[in-house]
């Protein structure tokens, strides 16, 4: 009979952990099923560390991230650990932690199996921070990549540091995102390591020589000591160094990837898909075809990215920063409004009120654009309301606006008539925001008249344990 061939995916993301097994079909290639799956809100917003970042800084208290890592792995089939023989993970881009080797975590061997706690460690400084102004950035060497710096890009966040905190700098020797921080602790790694998905994502990354802007960072006084290693995205970066829940010690642990690139590898069937993801935020994307190199100099004002994804090939991305979260400050409004008026009312009471009322009002002449955090080619951008008639003023009509306005920003980055030009012929919708929203589903569809296929909420964690799944299947064929 033949062995089963079952790996884990973690995905480490902006507001909860997510955790998958995955299992191989035998004599399918491309047949999985998830044996079981489990999510964890992280509530890990902490105030900044650093004064100087004032109400511009978004970090994240690192042990609180871990914890719920922790609860996830206790809540999935101890049976099924056991069996593990991979362990793929990915996590939020951008973002930037300082850590000390050797430091970084402390193992406790008290319950069931061996967890570990964060130990020397800064807080995490997420893709969503905007100490970094335009002014900041404008004073940043030009970096010798397609693609450019942004505020909460690893790189830029360490730039802020050495000219605002250089102490805070001097107590860590080690950096990556939260996701390359879990895989070194597991697998004990004496360095940072990073794959290419990660670094592009940091900024003065060159994808095309695979290396650091070394020079350029070197005349800039740029603590390059803390930029991990490159690797390949899909590579092994080492083996679990203990038991970790029920999963064996000396476990394969894939080097972490990004949450985008995993996310469209769990659900991009054929070449001919595009991937749109709304939860936190919004990422719409599709693979350009085998041999595309982007153009080395990037245009700022260009909404379209193109993202390293696997094998050397590029994502074409267009990624909004207003999604899920811009739903969650309406609903936060409306609450505060309440409380001000003297009543009682849970977010979650008013999410889905709100949603049935616009489900209910198929159409408005109200005009939203929802960019209440700018974009990142339009750092500038405010949002707006326009078109207000008494008539279109009821909560259906603004919500029905709101969804329709997060949805019209996204095509104004990546219209439908470019994704045709492209050979796009169908797209699959994921992420939390989109997955418990049918208005927003509508509005996606009157966008992007493809096909639509809605898929699942937990796909970059199915993603990167697939990532994993693949590489022990190649190596049992050989």
């Amino acid at each position: 009979m033949a062995t089963r061939v079952v790996t884990l995916g973690i995905d480490l993301g902006t507001t909860s952990v997510k955790a998958a097994l995955v299992e191989a079909v035998p004599r399918d290639p491309s047949g999985f099923v998830v044996l079981a799956s489990c999510a964890r809100a992280t509530r890990a917003e902490a105030a900044a560390q650093s004064a100087a970042a004032g109400h511009q800084g978004q970090e994240q208290d690192v042990s609180r991230i871990i914890q719920a890592l922790n609860e996830c792995l206790a809540a999935l089939p101890r049976q099924l650990l056991q069996e593990v023989c991979g362990i793929g993970v990915s996590g939020q881009m951008h973002g930037v932690m300082f850590w000390k080797t050797g430091q970084g975590c402390e193992w406790t061997e008290g319950g069931p199996s061996p967890v570990f706690e964060p130990g020397a460690v800064s807080p995490l400084v997420t893709w969503q921070d905007g100490r970094c102004s335009s002014g900041f950035l404008a004073s940043l060497p030009q970096p010798e990549s397609h693609l450019n710096v942004a505020s909460g890009f690893g790189c830029a966040t360490i730039f802020w540091l050495l000219k605002n905190s250089p102490e805070f700098l001097k107590s860590y020797d080690a950096a990556g995102t939260i996701h390359d921080y879990v895989v070194a602790m597991l697998c004990g790694l004496p360095r940072s390591l990073m794959c290419d998905q990660n670094a592009a994502s940091w900024g003065y990354f060159n994808t095309q020589s695979q290396s650091w802007n070394l020079e350029i960072l070197k005349a800039s006084g740029f603590p390059i000591h803390l930029l991990p290693d490159i690797a390949e995205a899909g590579s092994v970066a080492g083996r679990t160094s203990r038991a970790w829940f029920e999963i064996p010690k000396g476990t394969q642990v894939g080097v972490a990837l990004g949450d985008l690139q995993a996310s469209v590898y769990s659900c991009m069937a054929k070449r001919t898909d595009a991937v749109l993801n709304i939860s936190t935020s919004v990422q719409l994307a599709t693979s350009m075809p085998s041999g595309f190199q982007p153009v080395q100099t990037p245009d700022p004002a260009t909404p379209v990215t193109y993202f390293p994804y696997f094998d050397r090939t590029y994502l074409a991305v267009a990624a909004s920063l207003n999604g899920g979260n811009v739903l969650a400050t309406f609903v936060h409004m409306l609450v505060q409004w309440m409380t001000d008026l003297g009543l009682e009312v849970e977010e979650s009471t008013v999410y889905s009120c709100m949603i049935q009322a616009a489900a209910q009002q198929r159409d408005t002449r109200l005009t939203i654009t929802p960019t209440v955090l700018g974009e990142r080619h339009l750092p500038d951008q405010l949002a707006s309301v326009t078109r207000i008639s008494s008539s279109d003023l009821s909560l259906g009509h603004v919500t029905r606006a709101l969804c329709r306005g997060i949805v019209q920003n996204l095509h104004s980055m990546l219209p439908f008539q470019q994704l045709k030009d492209w050979g796009v012929k169908r797209l699959i919708g994921s992420g939390s925001a989109l997955s418990r929203n049918e208005v927003l589903k509508q509005e996606v569809q009157r966008a992007f008249p493809f096909p639509v296929s809605f898929g699942q909420d937990v796909d970059a964690a199915v993603g990167a344990a697939l990532v994993m799944l693949q590489r022990n299947l190649n190596q049992r064929e050989s």
